[in-house]
């Protein structure tokens, strides 16, 4: 069993209903989940106007590999909706693998830790909720220390 970290969230719709959705979709995959408040957030990294997101963060065990986790996680998305008309678009449901124990996987379409996860307040203020102590195998940091450097 692995411990990761996984984050929601939504801007499309009703954004709190579709992370109440893939939190009951993934407590049939992850042993011991736990979910963080939800917080709403501007959008980040954007270019064009869109909605505040919903984000949260879900910490549990699997036994599931990175790869097919990866894949559950686009089609929970996909099931809910999700389309990608471009790269920063508007979503129904965004789930990001952040971390899967202390595995540094970097293949295409999979990175883990999740390359951006140390500069967005909106994943690492959530995951300090559930799992301050989870380290990032990156830095070596626990995940309340890197929230503190962002802060």
């Amino acid at each position: 069993m692995f411990a990761v970290a996984i984050a929601l969230g939504s801007n499309l719709g009703d954004r709190r209903a579709h992370l109440d959705w893939a939190v009951a979709r993934l407590s049939e995959h992850l042993q011991n989940l736990t979910a963080s408040t939800v917080i709403e957030t501007d959008p980040v990294g954007v270019d064009d106007e869109q909605p505040p997101y919903f984000n949260a963060v879900i910490v549990g065990d699997t036994d599931l590999e990175p790869r097919k986790l990866m894949q559950l996680l686009l089609t929970i998305e996909e099931e809910r909706g999700r389309r990608r008309p471009s790269l920063r678009a508007a979503r129904t449901l965004d789930l990001d693998l952040i971390l899967y124990g202390d595995r540094v996987i970097d293949e295409p379409g999979l990175q883990v830790p999740h390359p951006r996860f140390r500069e967005r307040a909106f994943v690492l203020a959530p995951l300090a909720e559930v799992a301050p102590e989870m380290i990032d195998p990156i830095s070596g940091k626990r995940v309340e220390e890197l929230l503190a450097e962002l802060r």
